[in-house]
């Protein structure tokens, strides 16, 4: 009886490890372009003499992750995931490789380009494994281990890029560096290739086939009528507004406060262990935590608490700004700082992804990934336009006005989630999930 019995535990849990696996893998290498641009490129630029201005306006390079919500039908209606994830990363894997051939001081619409070129390809190869994900996960214990190893991948995939890349790049070269990404990414494609969790995929895309050719092919012409089916989807609009303002205070701190220790406190090499791998890592163990505590507690009763400690974490951070000569302890107290910012950022980040895909999951199966890409969209959209911003802010009214001014929209978010705990849709989550 014992073999009966375990057997299909076995092999469930079996199916699972290879769901994140296969999941986590593939938000590493998303991360990479993110890593590259949000935690390299800007000490790179700082320490060339940029303003803090046009290292903000930097973001612009993000742009095709708003604009993938565009082409999310596409690969919802033509082809397999398989085949979208194959060609996106064998294309990011070649991207490396021609960029490798840059020098970056003297090519800098060179990296431009290829930064570009890699937020591109990312966001489509996002819109793929999305879209997979909400296929593959079933239940809530599922849904909060899927992503947790989204956000966890994402992030480890940022970490390597912008702060173990950073650390060595003085000594390994530019070259070195995007030769040794190009091979990353193409053994992912191999990985993916061969990979058994999407083996029933072709079954699932001939009993959706009928559907698709009769509603999604008319939406395809008249596009209206697809944003009116993702916005009737029950919780969407509460879900827009959330995703769209969330992150504001927190990006304009993440983003200018390792600028403000650059100019006053630390070296490039210093923020680059401090900040791309250290506080990450604290990222990386707050979207872990995210994971595991989804798996005892209601959605809204977590996001009530942790945006509360976000916003009392800012205040904290604000503070040292005051001080401005270096010392020893300034610098603990800013790697403490951005440790538990990054730490609460990361188990934010899983809490808001679980929220999305709970949303998506309520549409029918012939439009989740748009749906899904939609949501997302809007969350790049709300941390991008900001960030591009941020700076110009800093540089107008100076790091402490902006600090006050991140602070403000922080408490703002967090009064606004508190309120849905009660009244709006979070109060649902907290009513039909309720731990066993």
């Amino acid at each position: 009886m014992c073999s009966v019995t375990d057997g299909p535990l076995h092999v469930g849990s079996e199916m699972m490890n290879d769901k994140l696996v296969f999941l986590g893998l593939l938000y590493f290498v998303q991360g990479i372009p993110y890593g590259l641009q949000s935690s390299l490129l800007p000490v790179y630029l700082r320490g060339a003499g940029h303003s803090l201005t046009r290292i903000g306006f930097t973001k612009i390079l993000y742009f095709p992750w708003v604009l993938k919500v565009l082409w999310a039908p596409l690969v919802d209606r033509m082809g397999t995931k398989r085949r979208w994830l194959v060609a996106t990363v064998s294309g990011l894997a070649l991207t490396c490789l021609g960029s490798s051939a840059l020098a970056p001081e003297m090519h800098i619409w060179g990296v431009a380009a290829t930064l570009l070129a890699m937020n591109t390809l990312a966001s489509v190869q996002d819109i793929a494994v999305d879209g997979a994900a909400v296929g593959l996960l079933k239940g809530r214990g599922e849904l909060g281990l899927g992503n947790t190893a989204q956000v966890v991948g994402y992030k480890a995939g940022s970490v390597f890029a912008g702060g173990g890349l950073l650390a060595v790049i003085d000594v390994a070269g530019w070259s070195w560096m995007f030769t040794l990404l190009a091979f990353v990414y193409a053994g992912v494609a191999l990985f993916v290739w061969g990979a058994p969790v999407l083996d029933d995929e072709p079954a699932r895309g001939q009993q959706a086939d009928g559907s698709r050719r009769g509603g999604q092919a008319v939406d395809g012409f008249m596009p209206w009528r697809l944003w009116r089916k993702l916005l009737a989807v029950p919780g969407t609009p509460w879900t827009v507004l959330y995703v769209l303002t969330y992150k504001l205070g927190e990006q304009g701190a993440v983003t200018m406060f390792p600028l403000f220790l650059l100019d006053h406190h630390m070296s490039a090499r210093e923020l680059g262990f401090w900040n791309g791998v250290i506080a990450m890592g604290f990222s990386i163990c707050g979207s872990s935590l995210g994971g595991l505590l989804l798996a005892q507690f209601s959605i809204g009763a977590l996001m009530r608490r942790v945006f509360v400690l976000r916003t009392i974490s800012m205040v904290f951070q604000s503070s040292l700004l005051t001080v401005l000569e270096p010392s020893p302890l300034m610098k603990g107290m800013a790697v403490l700082s951005m440790s538990v910012q990054h730490f609460l950022g990361g188990l934010i980040t899983t809490l808001t992804f679980t929220t999305m895909m709970h949303c998506t999951q309520r549409a029918e199966e012939s439009i989740q990934a748009t749906h899904y890409s939609f949501l997302a969209t809007l969350e790049v959209l709300g941390k991008l336009t900001f960030s591009a911003l941020a700076g110009g802010v800093v540089d107008w009214f100076g790091f402490q006005v902006a600090f006050l001014f991140f602070l403000t929209l922080s408490a703002g978010t967090a009064l606004h989630v508190w309120t849905a705990t009660f009244t709006g849709a979070l109060r649902e989550h907290q009513i039909k999930e309720q731990p066993k």
